[in-house]
């Protein structure tokens, strides 16, 4: 009888977690996010928006967004100096790219600033290879990228990925891709990534919607550095970005993000970002309820958590907002939190001794509001809806 009853008890606390984690318990209220945050907060243009968002001319002027990037990748300058070239069609085709498709223009060798003709939603038939000296700027129409493999940016320069929706990626199949005018090579099949960057640098990811991946949504790895990524919208997801190839390669180690003014929305369970031996600046970003953890590393990784809105689920042991990926020996990597705010019992560990401030450039650095201030800086996280004629 004893073990019967065991056996029950057993059983039915299984049903409670079960059930409590799904959401589905009768008996479970979630309480509404507003509670969390600051009462009649405004939208506020944040540092990178206010440099270009106020004027009506963005559509004759789209140039003038390469130079307000901050951060590590704010010399990221995309397509700024080539032509102008227009999608008009969402066909594809990895081998043989036809003009007027965004793969066609992705893979020029020459600097380009890629623009859509009208809304369209994109499924490619494999990974996306971009080159270097790219900008693919979504402003003016609702662009999709979707039901396909997705991005990758590999062993290249100064791309720029502005204002796209890219969601339910799939994993690429081993072929022939084009990626570049002269070059077909055997790819090996993509992992099913949003946007996977490798082996690349001065990359600028702002104002994109990303979710409901294979696998990552953004995968920054294998020595690339000098990203920032922006001002974009996170939802749905388990493994959402990944700083940092693994811990046996300490190429690594070079790597250098910013990660500032996004939104960590609903559903999202871990990596926001995750860091392996890199460094890692993240600033006013909101986090809604993240379900295991917010923040984590390994392999000694540096992280500088400043400005940001930590809002902490309802689940008892998700409220730490940090999560170092090993046994023991993390005392003295250098994880620090400044200006955060800190809702719902969200707490950070921090860790080692002295600054980790980053070393920005003048030219990179940027002021950090305080963290009351982070809600109203992201409140326009995503792709905008921008109209001709009119201030975005």
């Amino acid at each position: 009888m004893a073990s019967l009853a065991h056996a029950l008890l057993l059983s039915c606390l299984a049903a409670f977690f079960a059930s409590t984690l799904q959401g589905d318990s009768p008996n479970h209220k979630p309480k509404s996010l507003t509670t969390h945050l600051p009462r009649n907060y405004k939208k506020v243009l944040n540092t990178i928006d206010s440099c270009w968002r106020t004027g009506s001319d963005w559509a004759t002027n789209r140039r003038a967004l390469a130079d307000c990037s901050v951060g590590f990748g704010q010399a990221a300058i995309g397509g700024k100096n080539g032509k102008t070239y227009v999608v008009t069609t969402p066909d594809d085709d990895p081998i043989n790219p036809k003009p007027g498709t965004l793969r066609y223009g992705a893979i020029r060798t020459e600097p380009l600033w890629i623009i859509f003709a009208s809304d369209m939603v994109i499924t490619l038939e494999n990974e996306l290879m971009i080159n270097s000296y790219k900008t693919i700027d979504g402003r003016g129409a609702r662009v999709e990228i979707t039901g396909g493999p997705c991005l990758t940016i590999e062993h290249v320069s100064h791309v720029i990925v502005h204002g796209i929706s890219i969601h339910d990626c799939k994993p690429g199949k081993r072929a022939l891709v084009k990626s570049s005018p002269t070059h077909v090579g055997e790819r090996q099949g993509s992992d099913g990534d949003a946007i996977a960057i490798f082996a690349s640098s001065n990359i600028w990811i702002d104002h994109c919607y990303l979710a409901r991946c294979m696998d990552g949504l953004i995968d920054v790895i294998h020595a690339t550095t000098a990203v920032t990524i922006s001002n974009n919208y996170f939802t749905e997801h388990d493994k959402v970005m990944l700083l940092g190839h693994n811990d046996e390669y300490t190429g690594d180690r070079v790597m250098k993000v910013t990660v500032v003014f996004n939104h960590f929305g609903p559903n999202l369970y871990q990596r926001m970002p995750r860091v392996r031996f890199g460094y890692a600046h993240a600033a006013n970003n909101r986090y809604d309820k993240w379900q295991m953890y917010a923040i984590g590393g390994s392999a000694g990784s540096t992280i500088f958590s400043e400005g940001n809105y930590f809002i902490a689920s309802d689940i008892p042991y998700a409220k730490q907002v940090t999560k170092r990926e090993v046994n023991g020996g993390w005392k003295n990597w250098k994880w620090r939190s400044s200006k955060d705010v800190f809702m719902n019992s969200a707490y950070f560990v921090q860790s080692g001794y002295g600054s980790c401030a980053p070393r920005y450039s003048q030219a990179q650095s940027f002021t950090v509001s305080p963290g009351a201030n982070t809600p109203a800086l992201t409140s326009d996280a995503g792709p905008l809806n921008c109209v001709v004629g009119e201030a975005c």
